[in-house]
Protein backbone atom coordinates (compact mmCIF):
# COMPACT_ATOMS: atom_id res chain seq x y z
CA UNK A 1 0.00 0.00 0.00
CA UNK A 2 1.03 3.42 -0.85
CA UNK A 3 2.30 5.99 2.17
CA UNK A 4 -0.16 8.74 -0.06
CA UNK A 5 -2.06 8.40 -3.11
CA UNK A 6 -4.23 10.72 -5.19
CA UNK A 7 -7.24 9.60 -7.75
CA UNK A 8 -8.94 11.93 -9.95
CA UNK A 9 -7.50 14.76 -7.82
CA UNK A 10 -8.86 18.46 -9.20
CA UNK A 11 -8.69 21.85 -8.26
CA UNK A 12 -10.26 25.05 -9.39
CA UNK A 13 -9.84 28.58 -8.94
CA UNK A 14 -12.91 29.62 -10.58
CA UNK A 15 -13.12 28.89 -14.33
CA UNK A 16 -9.82 27.84 -14.31
CA UNK A 17 -8.87 24.25 -13.29
CA UNK A 18 -5.30 23.55 -12.11
CA UNK A 19 -5.22 19.79 -11.41
CA UNK A 20 -7.17 17.99 -13.69
CA UNK A 21 -7.67 14.64 -12.76
CA UNK A 22 -4.27 13.72 -11.17
CA UNK A 23 -3.56 10.01 -9.97
CA UNK A 24 -0.47 9.73 -7.64
CA UNK A 25 0.75 7.09 -5.65
CA UNK A 26 4.23 8.22 -3.34
CA UNK A 27 5.56 5.22 -1.49
CA UNK A 28 7.35 5.12 1.80
CA UNK A 29 10.47 6.32 2.08
CA UNK A 30 10.73 7.38 -1.41
CA UNK A 31 11.47 10.16 -3.37
CA UNK A 32 9.40 12.12 -6.21
CA UNK A 33 10.40 14.76 -8.18
CA UNK A 34 7.71 16.72 -10.01
CA UNK A 35 8.83 18.42 -13.23
CA UNK A 36 7.53 20.89 -15.77
CA UNK A 37 6.76 24.64 -16.81
CA UNK A 38 5.84 27.05 -14.79
CA UNK A 39 1.81 27.18 -14.58
CA UNK A 40 1.62 23.10 -14.82
CA UNK A 41 0.21 22.57 -11.72
CA UNK A 42 3.23 21.52 -9.37
CA UNK A 43 2.66 23.98 -6.73
CA UNK A 44 -1.02 23.62 -6.32
CA UNK A 45 -0.85 19.92 -6.52
CA UNK A 46 1.63 19.84 -3.39
CA UNK A 47 -0.68 22.06 -0.99
CA UNK A 48 -3.63 19.95 -2.40
CA UNK A 49 -1.72 16.78 -0.59
CA UNK A 50 -1.16 18.49 3.04
CA UNK A 51 -5.00 20.31 2.33
CA UNK A 52 -3.49 23.69 2.09
CA UNK A 53 -6.23 23.72 -0.64
CA UNK A 54 -9.31 21.48 -0.53
CA UNK A 55 -9.85 19.45 -3.51
CA UNK A 56 -12.95 19.74 -5.20
CA UNK A 57 -13.09 16.64 -6.55
CA UNK A 58 -11.32 13.17 -6.05
CA UNK A 59 -9.80 11.59 -3.01
CA UNK A 60 -6.02 12.20 -1.23
CA UNK A 61 -5.63 8.56 1.25
CA UNK A 62 -2.96 8.52 4.09
CA UNK A 63 -1.56 5.36 4.98
CA UNK A 64 -5.01 4.55 3.74
CA UNK A 65 -7.16 6.90 5.58
CA UNK A 66 -9.06 8.84 3.81
CA UNK A 67 -7.99 12.78 4.34
CA UNK A 68 -9.79 14.66 1.97
CA UNK A 69 -13.29 13.83 3.26
CA UNK A 70 -15.26 17.10 3.43
CA UNK A 71 -15.24 18.86 7.16
CA UNK A 72 -12.06 17.10 8.11
CA UNK A 73 -10.07 18.98 10.50
CA UNK A 74 -6.92 19.52 8.61
CA UNK A 75 -4.47 20.44 11.25
CA UNK A 76 -3.40 16.62 12.36
CA UNK A 77 -2.86 16.18 8.74
CA UNK A 78 -0.26 18.95 8.45
CA UNK A 79 1.52 17.65 10.95
CA UNK A 80 1.85 14.20 9.26
CA UNK A 81 2.79 15.98 6.19
CA UNK A 82 4.98 18.78 6.53
CA UNK A 83 6.02 21.80 3.17
CA UNK A 84 8.71 23.90 2.67
CA UNK A 85 8.31 26.18 0.32
CA UNK A 86 10.58 28.97 -1.58
CA UNK A 87 10.20 31.71 0.46
CA UNK A 88 11.55 31.11 4.14
CA UNK A 89 8.40 32.65 6.06
CA UNK A 90 10.45 33.24 8.96
CA UNK A 91 9.68 35.91 11.69
CA UNK A 92 12.18 38.24 11.50
CA UNK A 93 11.40 39.53 15.06
CA UNK A 94 12.39 35.59 16.18
CA UNK A 95 15.63 33.79 16.64
CA UNK A 96 15.68 30.65 14.27
CA UNK A 97 15.42 28.66 16.96
CA UNK A 98 12.43 30.57 18.07
CA UNK A 99 11.20 30.24 14.99
CA UNK A 100 11.57 26.65 14.70
CA UNK A 101 9.94 25.61 18.14
CA UNK A 102 7.08 28.14 17.49
CA UNK A 103 4.46 25.31 15.81
CA UNK A 104 5.44 22.64 18.26
CA UNK A 105 4.81 24.39 21.23
CA UNK A 106 1.60 25.77 19.66
CA UNK A 107 0.15 22.63 18.38
CA UNK A 108 1.72 20.05 20.60
CA UNK A 109 1.69 22.17 23.86
CA UNK A 110 5.68 21.11 23.99
CA UNK A 111 7.57 22.96 26.48
CA UNK A 112 10.97 25.45 25.18
CA UNK A 113 12.66 22.77 27.67
CA UNK A 114 11.52 19.58 26.10
CA UNK A 115 12.10 20.96 22.77
CA UNK A 116 15.41 22.30 23.26
CA UNK A 117 17.35 19.01 22.84
CA UNK A 118 15.75 17.89 19.87
CA UNK A 119 15.79 20.96 18.18
CA UNK A 120 19.54 21.76 18.99
CA UNK A 121 20.02 17.73 17.53
CA UNK A 122 18.06 19.32 13.72
CA UNK A 123 20.41 22.17 13.78
CA UNK A 124 23.60 20.33 14.34
CA UNK A 125 22.39 17.85 11.86
CA UNK A 126 21.93 20.48 9.15
CA UNK A 127 24.90 22.65 10.16
CA UNK A 128 23.69 24.96 11.61
CA UNK A 129 24.53 24.24 15.40
CA UNK A 130 25.79 27.95 15.97
CA UNK A 131 23.27 29.99 14.32
CA UNK A 132 20.11 29.15 16.96
CA UNK A 133 20.08 32.29 18.17
CA UNK A 134 20.91 34.24 14.94
CA UNK A 135 18.05 36.12 13.71
CA UNK A 136 17.07 35.35 9.99
CA UNK A 137 18.42 39.18 8.60
CA UNK A 138 21.87 37.56 10.33
CA UNK A 139 21.45 34.27 7.97
CA UNK A 140 22.36 33.56 4.27
CA UNK A 141 19.25 32.46 2.04
CA UNK A 142 20.91 29.19 2.23
CA UNK A 143 20.70 29.37 6.19
CA UNK A 144 17.33 30.65 6.20
CA UNK A 145 16.13 28.29 4.22
CA UNK A 146 17.52 25.24 5.75
CA UNK A 147 15.95 26.33 8.82
CA UNK A 148 12.47 26.53 7.51
CA UNK A 149 12.95 22.86 6.35
CA UNK A 150 14.39 22.10 10.38
CA UNK A 151 11.16 24.04 11.08
CA UNK A 152 9.27 21.50 8.99
CA UNK A 153 10.91 18.90 10.66
CA UNK A 154 10.28 19.83 14.32
CA UNK A 155 6.84 18.32 13.99
CA UNK A 156 8.18 15.16 13.38
CA UNK A 157 6.24 14.76 9.94
CA UNK A 158 5.63 11.72 7.97
CA UNK A 159 6.17 13.29 4.61
CA UNK A 160 7.88 16.08 3.53
CA UNK A 161 6.79 18.49 0.83
CA UNK A 162 9.26 20.88 -1.14
CA UNK A 163 7.85 23.31 -3.44
CA UNK A 164 10.69 25.08 -5.61
CA UNK A 165 12.40 25.65 -2.54
CA UNK A 166 16.12 26.71 -4.08
CA UNK A 167 14.47 28.91 -6.91
CA UNK A 168 14.56 32.45 -4.43
CA UNK A 169 18.69 31.50 -3.81
CA UNK A 170 21.58 32.49 -5.54
CA UNK A 171 23.59 29.86 -7.43
CA UNK A 172 26.47 29.08 -4.83
CA UNK A 173 23.68 28.92 -2.16
CA UNK A 174 21.63 26.19 -4.06
CA UNK A 175 24.46 23.15 -3.16
CA UNK A 176 23.92 23.61 0.76
CA UNK A 177 20.15 23.23 0.49
CA UNK A 178 20.64 20.45 -1.86
CA UNK A 179 22.67 18.64 0.25
CA UNK A 180 19.84 18.84 3.04
CA UNK A 181 17.55 16.84 0.99
CA UNK A 182 20.50 14.48 0.14
CA UNK A 183 20.58 13.64 4.21
CA UNK A 184 16.62 13.56 4.58
CA UNK A 185 16.83 10.76 1.59
CA UNK A 186 19.67 8.53 3.22
CA UNK A 187 17.26 8.54 6.35
CA UNK A 188 14.46 7.41 4.39
CA UNK A 189 12.19 10.13 4.44
CA UNK A 190 9.42 10.09 2.32
CA UNK A 191 9.41 12.87 0.14
CA UNK A 192 7.79 14.99 -2.90
CA UNK A 193 9.37 17.91 -4.45
CA UNK A 194 8.35 20.72 -7.17
CA UNK A 195 11.81 21.32 -8.88
CA UNK A 196 13.34 22.73 -11.42
CA UNK A 197 16.89 21.10 -10.56
CA UNK A 198 16.75 18.56 -13.29
CA UNK A 199 20.63 17.10 -12.12
CA UNK A 200 19.85 16.37 -8.84
CA UNK A 201 15.95 15.09 -9.32
CA UNK A 202 17.99 12.86 -11.82
CA UNK A 203 20.58 11.81 -9.56
CA UNK A 204 18.16 11.18 -6.40
CA UNK A 205 14.09 10.86 -7.55
CA UNK A 206 12.43 7.39 -7.55
CA UNK A 207 10.49 8.62 -9.66
CA UNK A 208 9.64 11.61 -12.15
CA UNK A 209 6.58 12.69 -12.64
CA UNK A 210 6.21 15.45 -15.49
CA UNK A 211 3.08 17.89 -15.08
CA UNK A 212 1.78 19.48 -18.25
CA UNK A 213 -1.47 22.16 -18.42
CA UNK A 214 -3.12 20.12 -14.91
CA UNK A 215 -2.28 16.73 -15.75
CA UNK A 216 0.76 14.00 -14.92
CA UNK A 217 1.02 13.66 -19.07
CA UNK A 218 4.35 11.48 -17.89
CA UNK A 219 5.64 9.48 -15.45
CA UNK A 220 9.12 7.04 -14.32
CA UNK A 221 12.34 6.26 -13.02
CA UNK A 222 14.46 9.24 -14.16
CA UNK A 223 16.75 6.99 -16.32
CA UNK A 224 14.13 6.34 -18.28
CA UNK A 225 12.16 9.36 -18.61
CA UNK A 226 14.88 11.72 -18.72
CA UNK A 227 16.29 8.96 -21.48
CA UNK A 228 13.46 8.38 -23.76
CA UNK A 229 10.18 10.01 -23.03
CA UNK A 230 7.31 9.10 -24.97
CA UNK A 231 5.20 12.23 -25.14
CA UNK A 232 6.21 15.25 -27.05
CA UNK A 233 5.71 17.29 -24.87
CA UNK A 234 7.70 15.78 -22.38
CA UNK A 235 10.79 15.71 -24.93
CA UNK A 236 10.07 19.07 -26.00
CA UNK A 237 10.36 20.11 -22.19
CA UNK A 238 13.39 18.13 -21.32
CA UNK A 239 15.46 19.68 -24.38
CA UNK A 240 14.79 22.81 -23.30
CA UNK A 241 15.91 22.35 -19.56
CA UNK A 242 19.07 19.36 -19.99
Amino acid sequence: MAKLSLRRVRKRFGEHEVCKGIDLDVAEGEMVCLIGASGSGKSTLLRCMNLLEPIDDGVIWLDGTDISEPGLDPQPVRQQIGIVFQSYNLFPHMTAAENVMLAPRRVRRLSREELRPRVAKLFSRFGLGDRMEHYPDQLSGGQQQRVAIIRALAMEPQIMLFDEITSALDPELVGEVLDVLRDLRKQGMTMVLATHEMGFARELADKICFLDAGRILEQGPPDVLFASPREPRTKAFLSRVL
